[in-house]
């Protein structure tokens, strides 16, 4: 369908300092989800929305979320209670972090002519930061379950003002764990509100949370009914049967395919993305990884160095990359099978997003054959077999446009993209780190190791140390103060001489003297 011919936000009854701010971003057209979900949510119905990846679901609930509430520049903001003033009117839920700072980008820039204020609260940052944004005043929060129960039992984040609820993604909330701390976010809101979830599948936990929560919900379906590929069928897939050994080398040679953007890289672990990232850099490419090994700020140094083109190429792990929401990618790579359906449609969404094409290529390692038969038959695809591939196959530079004679090592001529090093990296107080000790491993080891061993090389446990020397310590400290740590090579000179143990010698039960 041509977007032009799709009516506008306005038409749709959206405010027109809303349409304005989303014009102003080359966004003049409303998409399905968006047309079904409009019109009903500005009249504060309660919907269940269910959409693909990458059809715009965000601003489906995000337009009617700012239009129901009352901006500070607004003059019926003074008519507020005075305890409702600078506390939120509206909460988004989203399962990960990078979705939660994608989703409140997103409102933050529609929202940016009404006045509104956008706080996105999730784990990985320090609490100070996001507490000084709340007593400030905040209009609309986005967060991650953990971080907003948190800010909630810590008495810094009011939800009985809430308005309007949005559970975003909630299938893969469900995936993650996340039901329990769901229905206790839930618990804290008021009861008369508005409530969106939206989700791709639609499990039966989730239709009893829809059940328990929401009031007489709509439910909309953006694809028509038996269009369960639509997301498939809008990218261009190659599935390859691929040799553990040749995987970098042949991936190097699919990212100088001609016409291709930004890429994405799919990895099952931390470790084999991390190693996947070190690789492409040695062949020279531009390279970014996210992944939970990485801290907070490493992250969004990475995402935001992807989204700004300093790297074209990104390896991410599942968990660590959903919601990831980039303009331009046109080219994902699933380095290894994904584990089933759900996977693989969420892996190749991130491109052919909002109507573009794109291009997915799946390794499928010998062992994994039986698992890609599973996703081939259940998403009905044509790769039950996938072909034999190496590097210098044929098909891979004919299927691709790779240009003929290319090699896995990038050009130094065709090395123009900044790097990461180009993207600073933003402190932001991270939680959960440990402290460097005083002292390095070298001078622990230096005083005596570990704390157990200089206690058994000193004189044993406390316990036994007490009892062999008293209250106090052997020179003249008292108990708890600090000692030398110098190991003994001598006996204690004021330790109590040990008594020789008396042998008796006897023959027949009888005594032997010295002289038998």
């Amino acid at each position: 369908m041509d977007p032009t011919s799709a009516p506008t936000f306005v038409e749709l009854g959206a405010d027109p300092q809303l349409a304005a701010a989303l014009e102003a971003d080359g966004i003049t057209h409303a998409f399905p989800i968006q047309q079904q979900c409009i019109p009903l949510a500005l009249k504060g119905t309660d919907l269940i929305g269910q959409a693909k990846t990458g059809t715009g679901k965000t601003l489906g609930f995000g337009i009617p979320l700012l239009q129901r509430m009352v901006a500070p520049a607004n003059p019926e903001y003074a008519d507020l209670p005075a305890d409702a003033q600078g506390k939120p009117q509206a909460l988004v839920v989203c399962p990960t972090r990078e979705l939660g700072l994608q989703v409140a980008t997103d409102i933050e820039r529609a929202g940016r002519i009404k006045g509104v204020r956008v706080l996105a609260i999730y784990g990985g940052r320090a609490y100070e930061p996001q507490i000084d944004a709340l007593e400030k005043g905040i209009d609309v929060v986005v967060g991650t379950p953990g971080r907003i129960i948190d800010l909630a039992n810590r008495r810094d984040l009011d939800l009985s003002h809430v308005r309007v609820l949005v559970l975003d993604e909630a299938d893969e909330m469900l995936d993650m764990g996340f039901l329990p701390d769901v229905e206790r976010i839930v618990a804290m809101i008021p009861t008369e509100r508005q409530t969106m979830l939206f989700s791709a599948t639609m499990p039966g936990q989730i239709v009893n949370l829809a059940r328990r929560y929401m009031h007489q919900p709509m439910h909309l379906r953006a694809a028509d009914m038996g269009d369960e590929n639509a997301t498939v069928d809008a990218i261009e897939q190659h599935v390859w049967r691929v040799h553990p050994m040749d995987k970098v080398e042949l991936l190097a040679r699919i990212l100088q395919s001609e016409g291709r953007d930004l890429a994405m890289i799919f990895t099952r672990t931390k470790r084999k993305a991390q190693r996947v990232c070190d690789d492409l850099t040695e062949r020279g490419f531009a390279v970014g990884t996210v992944h939970g090994d990485l801290g907070q700020g490493a992250r969004e140094q990475a995402l935001r160095a992807f989204r700004t083109g300093k790297v074209d190429v990104l390896v991410a792990t599942d968990v660590a990359a959903r919601g990831i929401d980039v303009d331009n990618v046109t080219h994902v790579v699933n380095y290894e099978c994904p584990d089933d359906e759900k996977t693989y449609l969420h892996r190749i969404g991130r491109t052919g997003r909002a109507g573009h094409s794109g291009t997915a290529v799946t390794f499928v390692d010998w062992e994994d054959i039986a698992r890609w038969q599973m996703i081939d038959r259940a998403l009905k695809l044509p790769f039950k077999d996938p072909i034999e591939t190496y590097s210098t196959s044929d098909h891979v530079y004919t299927g691709l446009k790779i240009p003929a004679g290319t090699k896995g090592t990038l050009p130094r001529s065709a090395r123009t993209r900044e790097g990461l090093a180009a993207e600073a990296v933003e402190d932001l107080g991270e939680t959960g780190k440990k402290r460097k000790p005083e002292h390095s491993g070298r001078d622990d080891k230096r005083h005596g190791g570990h704390k157990g061993d200089h206690d058994k090389r000193h004189g044993g446990h406390k316990g036994d140390h007490d009892k062999r020397h008293g209250e106090k310590r052997n020179d003249g400290k008292k108990h708890g103060e600090h000692a030398p740590a110098v190991a003994r090579t001598e006996p204690d000179p004021e330790s109590k001489p040990r008594r020789a143990r008396q042998r008796r010698r006897t023959r027949g039960g009888e005594p032997v003297t010295p002289s038998e």
